[in-house]
């Protein structure tokens, strides 16, 4: 693997790292505080490029090469986790399932409006009872003539309430031999569909600029062409689009480890206790080893497992061990940089307690750390732990 970049790649790390300093940074704690983002930043970044990295030219987007999303979503989860949030999910999570799954109907409806920024997908796997076992989801959706009637519910599903359309996964099995994984279809949803309701969740520890909401369909009645891909594969078509988003994930921890670093570092040349800057003592040194060791480490598995993705090679594993490192090394990172900053720290008047409250949920969502392990763990010993 040459770990140096191309042009195109480090144009577009330049670029993408100036926008977002001056779109981005200024804002983030405003966002925070207010628990929302501008929604007129969507536009911008869509001029920008980040929501159609990866989507082809002919549907609107910069068809750029997987390394080169993964650098733009380590920038965003640089700058601010939850913008980064709505766009990994929107461009990733829902772009990508349609242009590997959709009909070509599909990919001209979506994914312009997807690539641009002026359509928001959300993903909606994760039940209630069902967060880390979505092979026994219960939202349902039978057929009836031309169309199919869903009814169910979904939660902490982000992009919720910003979004145009809904990547939804429902039981369409019926009987012993549709159980399980095997009797689950995806659906692509208008979100303005009668019965499709939204219920912003508030008060989250982290990630609160990024919308996130909980999802109700009561009779939910879309057309027969919203089935995505075949039906009865909606389960492998959530578990594909979750692999290549765990190095989404990953790329964005790696990027909240770098501003670890940066602020700790930056603080650490300025402050000063007892007449000399407390970057000279040793223990802060220690700290800021750490994380510099820590954001390489993170980075260069997370690259691996872009570069596996782009020549077309098994990357299921690998995405587990750099979604596992690096979403515990940015908790870990920020953990670290609070204490450098001292009480300094454990106020928003710094960033470093925002990396710390977006940090902890990535090792939750997207599956957990202990699933990575388990994935990591069967692939090692050929045994299914499930």
């Amino acid at each position: 693997m040459d770990l140096t970049l191309n042009e195109e790649q480090s144009e577009f790390r330049a670029l993408a790292r100036t926008f977002l300093e001056a779109e981005v940074v200024p804002h983030r704690r405003d966002w925070d505080r207010a628990e929302e983002i501008d929604p007129a930043l969507l536009p911008k970044l869509g001029e920008i490029g980040f929501f159609g990295l990866t989507i082809p030219e002919e549907y609107g987007g910069l068809g750029g090469d997987y390394l080169t999303y993964i650098i733009g979503m380590e920038e965003l989860g640089r700058a601010d986790s939850s913008v980064r949030g709505v766009v990994s999910v929107s461009s990733g999570l829902v772009g990508k399932p349609i242009l590997a799954y959709g009909t070509e109907e599909q990919k001209q409806r979506w994914l312009p409006g997807i690539a641009d920024g002026s359509l928001i997908g959300c993903f909606g796997l994760t039940e209630p009872d069902y967060g880390s076992d979505p092979a026994h989801l219960r939202t349902r959706a039978r057929r009836d003539g031309d169309d199919w009637v869903i009814n169910g519910a979904k939660i902490f599903i982000t992009n919720a309430t910003l979004a145009d359309v809904a990547l939804v996964f429902a039981r369409t099995g019926t009987g012993d031999d549709q159980a399980g994984a095997r009797g689950i279809s995806a659906f692509l949803v208008p979100t303005d569909t009668p019965g499709f309701t939204r219920t912003l969740i508030h008060g989250k520890l982290g990630l609160r600029g990024q919308a996130t909401a909980e999802l109700s369909f009561e009779d939910v009645r879309v057309p027969a062409d919203a089935l995505l891909g075949e039906e009865g594969k909606g389960f492998k078509i959530a578990m594909s689009s979750l692999d290549k988003g765990r190095i989404s994930i990953a790329a964005s921890c790696t990027g909240i480890v770098q501003a670890c670093l940066e602020a700790t570092v930056e603080y650490a040349q300025n402050r000063k206790q007892f007449g000399k800057p407390i970057g000279s003592y040793q223990l802060v040194q220690d700290m800021i080893a750490e994380m510099s060791v820590d954001v390489d480490a993170a980075r260069l598995l997370t690259w691996r497992a872009a570069d596996l993705v782009e020549r077309g090679e098994p990357f299921g594993v690998a995405a587990s061990k750099a979604k596992l490192f690096a979403s515990e090394a940015a908790v870990k990172a920020s953990n670290l940089a609070i204490q450098a900053f001292g009480g300094y720290g454990f106020i928003d008047e710094y960033p470093v307690q925002k990396f710390m409250r977006d940090a902890r949920v990535m090792t939750l969502y997207e599956g957990t750390s202990q699933i990575q392990k388990l994935l990591i763990g069967r692939a090692e010993t050929g045994i299914n732990a499930f």
